[in-house]
């Protein structure tokens, strides 16, 4: 977007430039090598995580705004906002790989140095995921020392969550959903799962029948599949990097990781398929 020759002669201040709008010299002055002398390879993988950090702070505005608008029931709104979410988590997916430029033993040179700074610790990333719907109080515990963060993970932790916004716009709009249907898919009943999964199930049966809502379905089916590519991708790439070893926040590394690739923040979406039928 640039302003041409002449500068923003149309509209905006005109002591203002590109440099100051995006306070450019901050931003560049946030990368902090610990290793010493600095080592080349800790710059990127500085910045690769501190542009992670800036994108999650988009998800978690944009999924709060989806959120309104399915409050509101305006469906493609959401919709489209949810869609700005899956086109950053899949630009996340290959970023993701940039890391593996960077051979394991150069990371082995500054690696110590990060201890016991870890992935556990960012805090929105747990919060995108509680925001989600995929919360998991165990999580706290990684920010016990610092009370802000705790308490802004415990606040999301209690607050309505994506999920829930989904099921109570199905609600508004007449699908006769059981209660507790906010709760995690595998807490419910059995009874409650099968009522929630023939609720769902017309969205996709008669889907020209519900099309917005059938596109907003499919786009929080998007959502937690390119999250879970994400993870899946971690870790590989954390694996490749420096096999089974420890992490650096004391889990157990890529062992821990493999348990997360299943997590899903809406189950029942991707379980209804099996009760689909062919139509004659």
């Amino acid at each position: 977007m640039g302003w041409g020759t002449e500068g923003p002669s149309v509209f905006g201040k005109l002591d203002l430039d590109y440099n100051t709008y995006l306070r450019i010299p901050d931003l560049l002055q946030l990368q902090h090598p610990l290793s010493d002398p600095p080592h080349h390879d800790e710059m990127l993988f500085i910045i690769i995580h501190q542009t992670y950090e800036l994108w999650f702070k988009l998800i978690l505005g944009e999924i709060e705004k989806s959120m309104l608008r399915m409050s509101e029931k305006r469906i493609l709104p959401a919709r489209n906002l949810l869609n700005r979410t899956v086109e950053i988590l899949r630009l996340l997916v290959g970023q993701i790989h940039i890391l593996e430029t960077m051979t394991p033993q150069d990371f082995l040179q500054f690696r110590d140095g990060l201890f016991p700074a870890s992935g556990f610790q960012s805090l929105q990333f747990r919060e995108l995921e509680f925001l989600a719907g995929a919360k998991d109080e165990r999580y706290l515990k990684h920010f016990e020392k610092d009370p802000v963060m705790y308490e802004a993970l415990k606040k999301r932790q209690s607050e309505p969550d994506l999920r829930g916004a989904y099921y109570e716009l199905l609600r508004n709009l007449g699908f006769p959903l059981p209660d507790n249907t906010e709760r995690n898919h595998i807490e419910n009943s059995e009874s409650d799962r099968e009522k929630l999964l023939m609720a769902l199930r017309p969205i996709y049966s008669q889907s020209e029948s519900h099309l917005p809502l059938y596109l907003l379905t499919e786009s929080l089916i998007e959502f937690d599949e390119y999250l879970g590519l994400w993870r899946y991708h971690h870790v590989r790439v954390v694996e490749r990097i420096i096999g089974y070893k420890r992490g650096s926040g004391g889990s157990s590394g890529v062992g821990y990781l493999l348990t997360t690739t299943d997590k899903r923040c809406f189950p029942s979406l991707w379980e209804v398929r099996t009760y689909l039928e062919k139509q004659t």
